[in-house]
């Protein structure tokens, strides 16, 4: 979003107006596609005209940009919740991956609309995207400091630790790898992948 919008998004008197473009334009996109909806099509669904849709976001792009951030939000706020739960870290660790699998799965894969926006999102690498990674390897760090101060894990830097368990399990994160091994027979299963990445952080 651009500081202009950040800026409108900043004053509760006109949060509303907002809410109600991004609202509309998931909506649309969840029905329609992102490729085959305009800003005119959210302007014309919300009754308004394009001018005021563009003095809340500078483009199609700007829209979209933040309706990916607000479903990245909600796959945070369910990463945050289980990095909190009072259980060992090796099962925080497994809980996640599971719960993100899943979260691919039934959201990102089944609706194929969601799908769209999320691979046009990873393909032009916006910085929504990076953050969003930065921030769950941030709340994972804290897990793996815990399973090493624990005796779970072996001493290591838990930064790069983080990052490492990220990579090895990405795989059943990412859309577009989760959707091209669904067919494949010659691909870890998932259990099998979490064991091997969280042994790895016992060595």
């Amino acid at each position: 979003m651009s500081e202009a919008a950040a800026h409108i998004v900043a004053d509760p008197a006109r949060q509303e107006n907002v809410t109600r473009i991004l609202d509309c334009a998931e909506r649309l996109f969840r029905h329609y596609g992102y490729g085959k909806t305009n800003v005119a099509d959210i302007a014309r669904e919300l009754g308004m005209s394009p001018a005021n849709i563009y003095r809340f976001f500078a483009s199609k792009v700007e829209i979209h940009q933040a309706v990916c951030g607000r479903m990245l939000g909600a796959s945070y706020k369910m990463a945050y919740e289980i990095s909190r739960l009072p259980i060992s870290a090796e099962e925080r660790l497994r809980r996640y991956v599971h719960a993100q699998y899943k979260m691919t799965m039934e959201v990102m894969l089944d609706d194929q609309k969601v799908h769209e926006m999320v691979i046009v999102a990873l393909e032009r690498d916006w910085g929504v995207i990076d953050k969003h990674v930065d921030s769950i390897h941030d709340l994972f760090a804290e897990v793996i400091r815990d399973g090493i101060e624990a005796g779970e894990f072996a001493e290591q830097d838990p930064v790069i630790a983080s990052r490492c368990f990220g990579a090895a399990t990405v795989i059943l994160c990412h859309p577009q790898m989760v959707a091209q091994c669904l067919a494949k027979t010659n691909r870890a299963m998932p259990d099998d992948l979490i064991d091997y990445a969280i042994k790895a952080l016992k060595k």
